[in-house]
């Protein structure tokens, strides 16, 4: 279990915003896919781009779906608990995934179902209400944080699956889903002996060893924010990343090859 780590704060304001604008930017690419784009393949084992955009509305209604429900008595999972809850539901997810796309010819309907089911639940929901969510309970604002890396995630699958596709990330999406990640890694392997950059969006320490407290960090890696998403997702590998200078890193412990991926 990754260390205790005090969680960042987020706006819960511009998340939701966030979550609706990323939704709705996927949904504009979408509706443009044809036949012969939506049956190609993706990075994600055998899932289809039609599987794949079906997936990103399932995402979303777990959201609509758990407001439903009758609140939980406690919340049993934390945000930065969250990327390290996930693996152990992947059968589950492939095979709803497959059936929604197979039940959901015309995705542009069911992602106008979607995102109105969506604005609607959250409209007056308050951030405190908690969610019986499969990985855990968990309050509604922090729930949502974890959509952000959803719909970023994925976003950039689509993109990498469709040659000349080019899904816009909304600012805020991108920023909350790269320090959600960017804090798992500090809790997955804490400590002060290297300083990881991710501009303009995360700054954090980790990794056991002497801390840095001044001047330049012994250790220092850095990248763009896509590319260590990529990294934390399993996307993308660690020697991959340096040999394409994706990534730079320098100093004796900065080789986080052993740590990635953090969200699986």
């Amino acid at each position: 279990m990754p260390a205790k780590k005090r969680t960042r704060s987020y706006d819960p304001v511009k998340t939701r915003a966030a979550v609706l604008a990323q939704f709705e930017q996927v949904r504009q690419a979408v509706r443009t896919l044809d036949a012969e784009q939506l049956a190609s393949p993706t990075r994600l084992g055998d899932w289809t781009v039609r599987d794949l955009a079906a997936h990103v509305t399932m995402a979303l209604e777990t959201v609509s779906r758990n407001l439903e429900r009758d609140e939980p008595a406690k919340a049993e999972l934390t945000l930065l608990e969250w990327p390290f809850a996930t693996a152990d539901r992947a059968a589950d997810i492939a095979d709803g995934t497959r059936r929604l796309a197979e039940a959901n010819p015309d995705l542009d309907a069911l992602y106008a179902r979607t995102g109105q089911r969506l604005t609607e639940a959250l409209a007056g929901a308050p951030g405190t209400r908690l969610l019986a969510a499969r990985t855990g309970a968990m309050p509604l604002d922090d729930y949502l944080v974890t959509r952000t890396v959803e719909l970023v995630v994925h976003t950039d699958d689509l993109n990498a699956a469709v040659p000349g596709l080019e899904i816009p990330y909304d600012r805020q999406a991108l920023a909350a889903c790269t320090r959600l990640l960017a804090d798992a890694l500090a809790a997955k392997a804490p400590g002060g002996s290297t300083e990881v950059r991710i501009p303009p969006y995360a700054v954090v320490q980790c990794v056991e060893g002497p801390r840095h407290t001044r001047g330049t960090p012994p250790n220092v890696v850095e990248t763009d924010p896509l590319t260590w998403i990529r990294l934390a997702t399993g996307r993308l590998a660690w020697a991959e990343a340096l040999e394409e200078a994706k990534v730079s890193a320098s100093g004796e412990r900065a080789d986080l090859g052993g740590l990635l991926p953090i969200l699986s």
